[in-house]
């Protein structure tokens, strides 16, 4: 994977090793002088001091932008890290923002350049999520996850030296959150046939094809193999390019990314350390398989069964065909060799069996899990 030229507003993508090097030459090409390299201590370490370095090599002055964290040990996602990184801008000087590390500081710089209107480049440091190329940054506002407008990234450069020294529940991460397309690809399609939201053919023929390349290589991935990441990261930047070329989040996020959000929210009113967002989308994706197969295979609903179930029933459960059950789902998460049970993340029965109930209020998407909660 190297360059596409101007596809979605993305001049460049960078996967192999040595990408960091290549990162320093193409901001200097570009023309870029003021930059600020938004990092935590973490990614600082893996990647931001050694980029950091190289463009000392040029004539790109940078300014380091440390994120703190909150008092569990994570840097989220909220109006403090926002106003961090928005008083290190410097107007009309500042010229480029570099997100280094992987979901959460991406969605700060991602929503930084959206207002300030500056351009970011993205360096990845794990292969933990498929947000990397995303135009929406989910940011947790007065205690509630939504997301805004933000922008995508004008290059992305991930160093496989990096990504394979990034930590086995990161890597198990980017897994799971590859698995969830397969119930946000169901919902996806749901969502079209009962409330005729728009569809891409080929943005879920994209979005499928690197689901099925990660599933195929489970136990590269999980052994950490050089091809295991390389298909990894690979897979998550497509389904990241996916979300772009489509405009939404409907290719790569349904019900499963609404439960695990439910629970994001749930941690930090608790004051409870963060867990990594594509662990829960995995383990959420096993539940809702388990939900979606018994409401339509077996007529077991939360209360009456949907009208959408008795008017599509044939073409729903065609579709659910295609999904994994919740068994092995879980499966194919101990193979990548991360949690693979509510349980192992320490979601209690309470908070699972409201977040089951109440979650789809998040987002305005008409998912099953939707359609099973509000049947009349």
């Amino acid at each position: 994977m190297n360059r596409i030229s101007g596809e979605h507003g993305l001049e460049r993508m960078v996967l192999e090793k040595g990408a960091v090097q290549s990162a320093a030459s193409y901001l200097e090409q570009k023309g870029f002088r003021h930059a600020i390299l938004a990092a935590d201590g973490n990614t600082y370490a893996a990647a931001g001091k050694q980029l950091e370095q190289e463009l000392t090599k040029t004539d790109v002055g940078v300014r380091l932008c440390l994120l703190a964290p909150e008092p569990s040990g994570d840097v989220v996602a909220d109006e403090q890290a926002l106003l961090q990184l928005l008083l290190e801008v410097q107007p009309g000087q500042t010229d480029i923002m570099i997100a280094v590390g992987s979901g959460t500081i991406h969605d700060i710089v991602r929503f930084v350049s959206y207002k300030t209107g500056l351009p970011f480049v993205s360096v990845p440091t794990a292969p933990s999520v498929d947000g990397f190329t995303s135009k929406g940054a989910p940011l947790i506002v007065r205690g509630v996850k939504t997301t805004f407008p933000a922008s995508a990234p004008i290059a992305i450069f991930a160093d496989l030296d990096i990504l394979m020294q990034a930590p086995q529940p990161l890597v198990a991460a980017g897994f799971g959150d590859m698995l969830g397309k397969y119930t946000s690809l169901f919902d996806w399609k749901f969502s079209h046939l009962t409330a005729a939201e728009p569809y891409d053919e080929e943005a879920a023929a994209m979005t499928e094809k690197a689901l099925r390349d990660c599933v195929e290589h489970v136990d590269e991935i999980g052994n950490r193999t050089e091809a295991g990441i390389r298909i990894l990261m690979t897979a998550l930047i497509e389904s990241g390019v996916a979300m772009l070329r489509f405009g939404q989040s409907h290719p790569a996020s349904g019900a499963e990314h609404h439960v695990s959000h439910f629970w994001e929210m749930e941690y930090l009113r608790r004051g409870k350390r963060a867990l990594l967002h594509g662990a829960k989308v995995g383990v959420a994706c096993a539940e809702i398989s388990r939900l979606y197969h018994d409401a339509a295979y077996r007529g077991m609903y939360p209360g009456r069964e949907p009208a959408q179930l008795r008017n599509y029933g044939d073409r729903v459960r065609e579709w659910l065909h295609e999904v994994p059950s919740k068994a092995e789902i879980r499966s194919l998460l101990r193979r990548a060799g991360g949690p693979a049970s509510r349980e192992e993340l320490g979601i209690d029965e309470e908070l699972f069996g409201r977040s089951l109930r109440e979650a789809h209020r998040l987002r305005d998407r008409h998912t099953l899990l939707r359609a099973l909660n509000e049947a009349q």
